[in-house]
């Protein structure tokens, strides 16, 4: 059952950045309520990466949103281009991947997109499927439908070429095949990044110039990551995946900032505009605690990923741990390779918890230092780090780290 086509688009405009344009979609989302025909919504899933976080699912959730009204999604992987590589967003050329490692990619990231959308309402297609039966008369062809000016005005594209970085030709025809997917899809809608935008108006110029009518575009904002100031990256450590623990994922959830788990609601789950200001009127007025709005964000990211079990059980964990032993939500952590021994004093000095090996002593002698809830008195102690260990160390009264062994 398909909303009202003005309701539809109030709820997929919400929480998002670029829309070209909402009044070609209401157009067509008016066309599809009437026919009662659902509309092809094309989103190109990522075959370089195996293992997603919660900042991807940014854009996957706003397919979700798309899937519930009724509409048609198109999981498309890349499988062509990534034969041949592709440009990236680091100003270089991403490798090229073997038929093998293309396929597994594809299916561990399927497996973990599908935590989230309905399998049995997505379609997953490969590009090879059309772009291999293309002769070199036809590439050609596609490569006369851009010139290089238009090309250069990607910001990438452009930045290397000031700073005299070499550009393939081939990476110019990224775009032209990725535009090319929405000709063979007849796609109504394409989501992406914004770092995407480029990519997608292509396809959008070359439906027109193929004769259809040009898909509209939608990009989402890039999702803040723990610290609240870069993005939400593996390399920066500042993310949660979507395979980690129930454990992890609601402990790393309430570690955000109170002003940040807004942003996370708006962009991570499914409340509408209406409920997530609501929301923000009852923390301010105080009618809700921040702490009691965080444990629910942390319960719904868990729930969505695990099951509602899992959830509740994380939250049960997480109060055993830190409300009952009176410690704070936020703990900072340090990691730390796995080694036979290290003494716990100088663990305290080198994890910043302590500023010297001699306070770290005085404190461990007067009864100020627990490890795991567990009062230390001998400051001789020493820990063995096995990978996976992760504990809490306690120096005085307010001051905790969490040590994580890697």
């Amino acid at each position: 059952m398909f909303l009202p086509p003005e309701e539809q688009l109030e709820l997929i405009k919400f929480a998002t950045v670029d829309f070209i344009s909402d009044g070609d979609f209401l157009k067509k989302l008016k066309k599809s309520f009437e026919k009662k025909m659902p509309l092809n919504i094309k989103f190109v899933g990522d075959r370089n990466r195996a293992v997603i976080h919660i900042g991807h699912r940014v854009v996957i959730n706003k397919l979700k949103t798309l899937q519930d009204l009724g509409h048609h999604i198109q999981f498309l992987i890349g499988d062509f281009t990534a034969l041949i590589g592709d440009p990236s967003g680091r100003n270089s050329t991403r490798p090229i991947l073997t038929r093998e490692e293309i396929e597994e990619n594809a299916k561990t990231y399927a497996t973990q997109i599908f935590k989230i959308l309905d399998p049995e309402k997505t379609e997953i297609v490969y590009n090879s499927n059309w772009l291999l039966k293309l002769t070199s008369i036809d590439f050609i062809r596609l490569s006369a439908k851009y010139t290089v000016a238009r090309m250069l005005e990607r910001d990438d594209f452009t930045k290397r070429y000031k700073s005299n970085i070499p550009i393939s030709i081939h990476e110019f025809m990224y775009p032209l095949c990725q535009g090319y997917d929405s000709v063979a899809l007849q796609s109504d809608l394409e989501l992406g990044g914004t770092d995407q935008k480029f990519n997608l108006l292509v396809g959008r110029d070359l439906q027109s110039s193929y004769g259809f009518e040009p898909q509209c575009i939608l990009t989402m904002p890039i999702l803040e990551g723990l610290d609240g100031v870069h993005k939400m990256s593996k390399s920066l450590d500042n993310y949660i995946s979507v395979n980690e623990s129930p454990t992890e994922m609601f402990g790393k959830t309430m570690r955000i900032s109170d002003e940040l788990m807004f942003r996370y609601y708006e962009l991570l789950t499914s409340m509408t505009p209406t409920q997530l200001l609501s929301l923000k009127q009852d923390v301010e007025e105080k009618r809700k605690h921040p702490r009691e709005v965080k444990v629910h964000l942390a319960k719904t990211l868990v729930a969505r990923f695990h099951s509602q079990s899992a959830a509740q059980n994380a939250e049960d964990e997480f109060n055993r741990i830190f409300v009952e032993k009176g410690m704070p939500d936020n703990i900072e952590e340090y990691k730390i390779a796995a080694q036979l021994q290290i003494g716990l004093v100088q663990l305290m000095t080198q994890s910043g918890l302590t500023s010297s090996n001699g306070e770290a002593t005085r404190l461990i002698l007067g009864g100020g230092v627990q490890l795991n809830q567990q009062k230390i008195a001998d400051p001789k102690l020493k820990i063995d780090l096995a990978v996976g260990d992760h504990f809490i160390i306690k120096a005085g009264k307010k001051k905790f780290i969490k040590i994580v062994v890697t």
